[in-house]
């Protein structure tokens, strides 16, 4: 077994070039997804590559580095806009996972149930690649491809999650369905992010997980709360069932069924909606 721990990052893209190595940083998922005792063939231990760890703004974003923990995220000073990121963090295990579980880590495990991804897709996230090519930017939509599949090539290296100043307005919140209240899979979660003035919504942006390969945006539906009074929110949401339920595709497993996750999805979201308007309205 050959094992590389650089700290430049132009050594991690030549090895993961050359080698096609196993990505590590925070391991909360390597050793649960291969169930071995051991881990074999070449390894690229990532975390001592400083530059991609921290939270900076450069340029009209907000820059976190891959390896940015969880933890960090807790403790960063943030908008308003990433308080359903925030929540969604503390659901990520235990205290141990957050301290190492990373933001990179959660989106290349690409789960379906990622808790992180409803809230970064309602703050119209970038995900940044990096290889001996050069580096490029995509939506998070299009970097999320299914069920642990990714648009990652085998010679890239995800490097950073931007978010664009102008989806930093606004209050953001979260919310989780699961077996019980902490550690534990989600069977529906949904995230929203509201601009909220005079009693009014502005603007939303809303997604739901765990009800389809990827996380979903409900475009219809931030469409319509828009302009909308805060107090008829809930209403509205609960009258648009269908549509909402129209739009996710869940499976059957030992979690729920798709028809118990396609009505929870639906009645979390108003939830979720109608707690942010009842705060900030």
């Amino acid at each position: 077994m050959s094992y590389l721990r650089p700290h430049r990052l132009e050594d991690a893209l030549d090895w993961l070039a050359a080698e096609s190595p196993l990505v590590m940083a925070g391991c909360t998922d390597i050793y649960p997804l291969h169930q071995t005792p051991s881990l074999d063939g070449p390894l690229l231990d990532i975390t001592g590559l400083d530059e991609l760890r921290g939270i900076t703004a450069v340029e009209g974003w907000r820059r976190f580095g891959a390896a940015t923990s969880w933890t960090d995220i807790l403790r960063a000073d943030l908008p308003a806009a990433y308080n359903g990121l925030k929540a969604a963090a503390r659901e990520i295990g235990g205290v141990q996972i957050q301290a190492s579980g990373t933001i990179g880590g959660n989106l290349c495990t690409a789960s379906p149930a990622g808790d992180s991804i409803p809230c970064l897709m309602t703050l119209n996230a970038a995900i940044e690649l990096a290889s001996r090519r050069g580096a490029r930017r995509l939506p998070l939509n299009e970097f999320l491809t299914g069920p642990r599949q990714t648009a990652c090539a085998p010679d890239e290296l995800v490097t950073a999650v931007y978010v664009p100043s102008d989806a930093e307005m606004g209050v953001g919140g979260f919310e989780k369905l699961g077996a019980r209240r902490y550690l534990v899979i989600s069977i529906a979660m949904t995230a929203a992010r509201l601009s909220i003035a005079d009693g009014r919504i502005g603007d939303a942006a809303i997604s739901v997980g765990a009800c389809a390969p990827v996380a979903v945006r409900l475009t219809e539906l931030e469409a319509g709360l828009r302009g909308m009074a805060c107090d008829m929110a809930g209403d509205f949401i609960r009258d648009s069932r269908s549509g909402i339920m129209a739009a996710l595709s869940p499976i059957d497993d030992v979690r729920g069924t798709a028809g118990y996750r396609r009505d929870a999805a639906a009645e979390i979201v108003a939830r979720l909606v109608e707690r942010l308007c009842g705060e900030f309205g």
